[in-house]
């Protein structure tokens, strides 16, 4: 208690301590504030009275400084007065100086006076009401009128001959000429054109005759303009080189002479003669090339020339070396014509726009070309049926791409017509010649068409079973060879003319040019043609076909080797394949492959059903036949020495010739589980085919009755099928030597009582068909939906 009471009061006295401090510190900070207060208050003072000051200090220089900027601007005023009036004394005495030398014609210094006034009338824009300014200005005006009629007047003399009499004219005229750049650039123009104009009179009345207004005499029209401006361009020498006077009338001529050809193939009566008509457009497009060079520069067609090269080339046997060289090649020469353009542009005498002669007058020609077309069309369908006849349809020895002779000649003949004509004309005319190039290419598809071997047709052919079937020799089946690769050749080599026309030819029509109805004619070829070589091929299959049904098989005591029939089917590909994998490229061999299996695989299906009765013992023997030229057709591809798309073909041989395994499985299976196992085995059967199947096992009409009525009663599917996942260790892969040892035996028969003793006993029987059946009856069950957690997929899911 004593300790607690001497704490208590130590903390008495602090809190009294503290309080006695505050009580303090309170009154303190009072004393300060109003401190703080009163500095405010003088600094505030301190500052309106030093505004004060400033405003009073204002006044007092503005005071001092205004008579000082009075004095200011009438300095600046007096100074622009003086100078006005000074320029204003310049101008009228250059009117007056102006006004004598145009009396007396001294073009040079009034080219340089007129320089001057009309420097001195630029500062008096502003001062444009003034009576005296006006004046001045009307003054001038009418000068420079009387010295414009002056320098035409002088310039009608020019031409006449009176430049040989007076020497000093050219010289004359030469002044006048700084007098029409000094003037309004309209004189200028005007002068230019009233000049043209005068020097091409004499050429439309020498060419509007009767004796030279033919077509015959085009290329005397170029002669007469080059040959007057070789003759004068000594006297025009006299013009400023800015002007382009040479440039200017060669435009002019050009244009009276488009209108005078226009003319005169508008008024023919008879369609042109076809030489004379190339000649005058051959020698308008040489003549408008020269005025390119000359007045535009540039070099046109080197560019069209390698397109049109590199046509028809292709580049299967180029590396990639070769390629780039190609290009670095392609890149330098672009690169060459570029520099030599900017370098050229500097030293034209044309116009920095420049003015595109090309096309200028050939242009005119255009329309009335159509012969030129007629002909073309005419000698290319001639050396397409010449080319045709010459055809051996064979290949030299050394050939590296197995092309047909006439494919390569065709498109040289149409590179060749394509030159011709891009040097003509690249506008409606080159188009109407890619419409006959179509026109041909479609023919030559017609011509590979025709050549392929066709079936027998008519009555006999008819009637003896023979209608449609294609017989090919070896011959036949290498010319077949050449055909896909020529029209593959063609597919190809159209694409890259079509290419190369669409760059050469006039932007507008570039949308145009397309050969994709070309390309589907050749590749109609192809594909026809690949598949005469598989009907070819089916045709030599006929006799093995027939000798499977001759077999006894419903007698035949014990499995042997593989049948006489297979080792027929073996010769004939063994014989042919080898030379078609040489021949045909991997894409179209895979495509032959494809075909030769989904032909073959239903047809030895079908040819199953036309055998008359099959025992046990003869329906082992055909499953290992079966096996054996599903073997044959697997190794094709290696023996056609293309293995590219190996993998899928066999996936494809396998499926189509796992329908023949199963069917000879149903005929292998007992009686009483024959419908189950052919609703399990071949699902999309139908009631006819298994009504054959049991014809083949043997059965009489009474037994067969009460199996199909079952089997019409359950219908002719598996809808709901239940198979245990041990069946999956069935279904590897079994050697055909031990087909015999997978057959149940008698004592087995009685065992089967379920449609899982059924799929089960069917998986044994041979390779892949246990696989293959699962997968039928999961697709059944997935479209079904009916079980979600049915056996089925218990086999597949994890």
């Amino acid at each position: 208690m004593q300790k607690i009471h001497n704490e208590i009061r130590r903390v008495d006295t602090e809190i009294l301590a503290a309080v006695r401090q505050q009580s303090n510190s309170g009154t303190k900070a009072k004393e300060d504030l109003a401190a703080a207060t009163c500095a405010v208050e003088e600094l505030m003072y301190k500052i309106r009275e030093i505004k004060t000051k400033a405003e009073q200090s204002e006044t007092m220089v503005q005071e001092i400084c205004r008579d000082i900027k009075k004095l200011d601007f009438a300095k600046k005023h007096i100074t622009t007065t003086i100078t006005a009036l000074h320029r204003l004394t310049m101008l009228v005495s250059a009117v007056e100086q102006l006004q004598v030398m145009a009396s007396k014609r001294q073009y040079k210094e009034a080219a340089a006076q007129l320089e001057a006034v009309n420097q001195l009338c630029s500062h008096f824009e502003a001062y444009r009401d003034i009576p005296k300014i006006t004046e001045l200005r009307e003054k001038f005006k009418n000068i420079k009128q009387i010295l414009k009629s002056h320098v035409f007047s002088d310039f009608s003399s020019l031409g006449t001959g009176k430049e040989t009499e007076e020497t000093n004219l050219l010289q004359h005229l030469s002044d006048a000429c700084l007098v029409v750049d000094a003037l309004e650039p309209s004189v200028r123009e005007e002068l230019v054109n009233n000049f043209c104009s005068r020097e091409l009179t004499s050429y439309e009345q020498i060419f509007e005759g009767a004796e030279l207004a033919k077509l015959d005499k085009t290329e005397r029209r170029y002669a007469w303009i080059k040959r007057r401006i070789r003759t004068n361009e000594e006297i025009w020498k006299i013009f400023p080189l800015p002007w382009h006077v040479p440039y200017r009338l060669c435009i002019q001529f050009c244009k009276k002479t488009r209108k005078q050809l226009e003319e005169i193939l508008n008024n023919m009566k008879e369609k042109p003669d076809v030489g004379t008509l190339l000649l005058a457009l051959q020698r308008t497009l040489e003549f408008e090339d020269e005025l390119a060079e000359k007045f535009g520069g540039g070099a046109q067609g080197k560019e069209t020339g390698n397109d049109i090269e590199e046509i028809g080339r292709g580049e299967t046997g180029q590396n990639v070396s070769d390629i780039r060289k190609k290009y670095e090649k392609k890149l330098a020469a672009h690169q060459e014509n570029g520099s030599e353009e900017k370098k050229g542009n500097k030293e034209l005498s044309a116009p920095g726009a420049g003015f595109n002669f090309r096309g200028i007058v050939s242009s005119c020609f255009e329309p009335h070309l159509t012969v030129y077309i007629e002909l073309e069309e005419k000698t290319l369908m001639e050396n397409l049926e010449k080319l045709v006849q010459e055809e051996t349809w064979d290949i030299e020895e050394g050939s590296q791409n197995n092309v047909l002779s006439s494919s390569m000649q065709l498109f040289l003949i149409i590179k060749r017509s394509l030159k011709r004509c891009s040097a003509l004309t690249k506008n409606q005319t080159l188009f109407n010649l890619f419409k006959v190039f179509q026109r041909i290419l479609k023919a030559y598809a017609t011509k590979l068409f025709a050549r392929l071997p066709k079936g027998g047709t008519g009555i006999v052919a008819a009637a003896t079973g023979m209608d449609g079937q294609i017989k090919t020799s070896d011959r036949d089946e290498r010319v077949i060879c050449y055909i896909v690769n020529s029209a593959e050749y063609c597919h190809k080599t159209a694409g890259e003319l079509a290419e190369s026309i669409s760059k050469i030819i006039e932007p507008n029509f570039a949308d145009t040019v397309d050969m994709s109805e070309v390309q589907d004619e050749f590749s109609a070829v192809i594909t026809k043609s690949l598949v005469t070589l598989v009907h070819g091929l089916e045709t030599k299959f006929d006799a093995e076909m027939a000798a499977m049904t001759r077999v006894p098989w419903a007698t035949l005591e014990n499995v042997g080797d593989q049948s006489e029939y297979v080792n027929g089917i073996n010769m004939i590909l063994t014989s042919s394949i080898p030379v078609l994998g040489g021949l045909l490229s991997p894409l179209y061999f895979q495509f032959f492959l494809d075909k030769l299996a989904s032909s073959l695989g239903p047809r030895f299906y079908a040819n199953i059903f036309k055998c008359k009765q099959i025992s046990e013992t003869g329906a082992q023997q055909m499953l290992l036949d079966t096996q054996a030229v599903k073997t044959i057709l697997l190794e094709i591809p290696t023996l056609g020495r293309q293995t590219s798309g190996a993998a899928s073909y066999s996936k494809f041989v396998s499926r189509e010739m796992s329908k023949a395994e199963a069917l000879l499985k149903v005929i292998l299976s007992p009686i009483d589980s024959v419908a189950d196992t052919y609703r399990a085995l071949l699902p999309e059967g139908t009631p006819m085919e298994f009504q054959r199947i049991l014809e083949l096992k043997g059965l009489k009409k009474a037994d067969q009755q009460t199996i199909l009525d079952d089997f019409n009663k359950h219908g002719p599917g598996i809808t709901q099928p239940s198979i245990t996942p041990q069946m999956v260790a069935v279904a590897q892969p079994a050697p055909s030597h031990a087909i015999a040892s997978l057959m149940p035996s008698s004592a087995s028969i009685g065992l089967i009582a379920s449609r899982e003793d059924v799929l089960t006993r069917a998986a044994a029987l041979g390779r892949g068909a246990a696989t293959t059946g699962f997968k039928r009856f999961l697709a059944l069950t997935e479209a079904a939906k009916d079980r979600k957690d049915g056996p089925f997929r218990k086999l597949f899911n994890p």
